[in-house]
């Protein structure tokens, strides 16, 4: 990988708005091929380091640091069909994020916006009771339960389980959602986005925030492909020349 362009470590360390302490460090994380030393023991860079680095920096944006790292350096080891494999692992763990709150959004609109209201009685109903007004057995909301859906109080003395407003709306949307053939990894992050916002709009909001981030990533991580796929050409023309 020579070439003619020569460059120092505070060159490089420029062009990346970087110190030359880091340029070190990405040499030796494998983010840079290995320089070239001078009779003195200067590093001397070229052109192929001066692409990593740009090519390092635009996967960063939208791979992260940890997963941009390897990528580059599997390509450094000469392992391209590797650098590929951790790209499509991460489109697919986006994929799912993305399925996830699709399920989530799905989920919460089936709602239709209903929220916690009065319950008959005072002081909160029972397991039989709760399961008579959603129409479910009481077996579902154990099963519901145990699958950490549903957290009830328990009855000072008798232990009997207690549901109050919130626990009966949690209920009724996993009632609702089951029968829409929801899984129960589907519903709990929509009862826990619930419950840390408190009400269905402020989820609503959530959601579509975080879709706005996927989307933005989803564009940072074509970009930071798209480098890569230059930098892959550039660096199997340096190996083979005459290809």
């Amino acid at each position: 990988m020579t070439n003619d362009r020569r460059l120092r470590s505070v060159d490089l360390a420029r062009l990346a708005g970087v110190s030359t302490q880091q340029i070190r460090n990405y040499e030796g994380a494998g983010v840079l091929p290995p320089a070239e030393r001078t009779a003195s023991g200067y590093r001397v860079f070229g052109e192929v380091h001066r692409r990593a680095l740009l090519t390092y920096r635009a996967l960063k944006q939208g791979y992260g640091p940890v997963t941009a790292t390897q990528v580059v350096r599997a390509v450094h080891d000469g392992d391209v069909p590797g650098a590929l494999a951790l790209v499509d692992a991460a489109h697919a763990a986006l994929h799912e994020e993305r399925v996830s709150l699709r399920a989530a959004s799905e989920a919460l609109e089936a709602l239709a916006g209903e929220e916690p209201g009065p319950l008959p009685g005072a002081g909160g109903l029972r397991i039989g009771e709760v399961a008579a007004l959603i129409g479910v057995r009481t077996s579902a909301l154990r099963v519901w339960e145990a699958a950490g859906l549903l957290t009830p109080r328990r009855e000072r003395g008798t232990k009997y389980r207690l549901y109050d407003p919130a626990d009966v709306r949690d209920a009724r949307l996993v009632s609702t959602l089951r029968r829409s053939h929801h899984l129960f990894d589907q519903i709990r992050p929509v009862l826990d986005g619930l419950r840390r916002e408190g009400s269905s709009e402020a989820l609503r909001a959530a959601i579509t925030a975080r879709g706005e981030a996927l989307t933005a990533r989803t564009r940072a991580m074509l970009a930071g492909a798209g480098a890569l796929h230059a930098y892959v050409g550039y660096v199997e023309g340096v190996a083979d020349p005459g290809a």
